[in-house]
């Protein structure tokens, strides 16, 4: 009977605290239904803002996500107050403090990442738009989000890198600059006057569509090949991988016609075979030694190497 009543009185208090504690419960909750739609208002004025006033996108991301993640801190603090009237500052401080080092050891990855993308958007290694080389990925940046940087592949592909691979790894930014040099390898027969050569290759990368006048084209000669003397063309152009693209593909084809206008050969490699009659030849011949011991000769075999 006794167990019986304490199970009867624990069900009447737990009611009762329920029925209590019911109307603040509902009143959190909507505080969180109405946080969620201050966040989104309150990010949408922040990228107007952002928009208006400062150049960066990374910047303008960043200020956007701040603003959102701030929004909803606030109104979950402010939902707990209603739940637990009793807690104050200090414990709620205690609280996030203690569940900050719980959510860290049990979200390492996540947080490593959320931490890792806020330094990118700080540091702004590369930019939103910039053309970047990461490990085995090539593209454009189109997003850095809180956990990953978004790359557009050139061939059509989204790749999504952990900011975290991103903040450690090496990374080229080929438009962080206004121009960007392309070295062009070119091979002229033995018999060509090098002076003459090397003044056409000047003329004609000058006049390629797309080459830029500053840093001027330059033509360094750099080797004696098999078959061929080689120069390589450094020539200067927009950073932005389609130009490069276009801009060598018209390169090439305008060197190819002024060598072919000025009869200077462009080698291809060149190979001697000889051909023998193996038949006629043997690696061994028999000739004659004099014997010392005697005035008869005999036959040794000498080779021919």
């Amino acid at each position: 009977m006794n167990i019986i009543e304490t199970i009867k009185n624990s069900l009447k208090e737990l009611i009762g605290n329920t029925v209590q504690i019911l109307p603040a419960l509902v009143t959190a909750l909507i505080m969180l239904f109405l946080t969620r739609f201050a966040a989104e208002f309150f990010k949408g004025i922040a990228t107007k803002i952002a928009q208006r006033t400062i150049r960066s996108k990374s910047l303008q991301l960043l200020l956007s996500k701040t603003v959102y993640v701030t929004t909803w801190t606030i109104g979950i603090i402010i939902a707990c107050v209603i739940v637990f009237p009793g807690l104050r500052l200090g414990d709620i401080i205690a609280t996030l403090g203690l569940s900050s080092v719980a959510i860290g050891f049990a979200f390492q990855d996540i947080s490593k990442n959320f931490l890792a993308g806020i330094l990118l958007l700080l540091q702004q290694p590369f930019k939103i738009g910039d053309q970047i080389v990461i490990g085995n990925y090539e593209g454009t940046v189109e997003q850095v989000d809180i956990r990953t940087t978004q790359i557009h592949t050139y061939t059509g592909e989204k790749v999504l890198l952990p900011n975290s691979t991103v903040f450690t790894s090496a990374v080229l930014v080929r438009t962080a600059f206004e121009s960007r040099r392309t070295d062009l390898s070119v091979g002229v027969d033995y018999n060509t006057p090098l002076p003459k050569a090397s003044q056409i290759l000047e003329k004609t990368i000058s006049l390629v569509e797309g080459v830029l006048a500053e840093p001027a084209p330059e033509i360094d000669l750099v080797s004696f090949s098999d078959s061929s003397i080689d120069f390589i063309v450094r020539y200067w152009t927009l950073p932005q991988q389609k130009q490069v693209r276009h801009v060598k593909t018209r390169a090439i084809t305008n060197i190819k016609k002024a060598l072919d206008n000025a009869n200077i050969v462009i080698p291809y490699p060149i190979r001697t075979l000889y051909f023998y009659n193996q038949k006629q030849y043997n690696d061994y011949q028999e000739i004659s030694k004099p014997d010392n011991n005697s005035n008869n000769h005999h036959k040794v075999m000498q080779s021919n190497e």
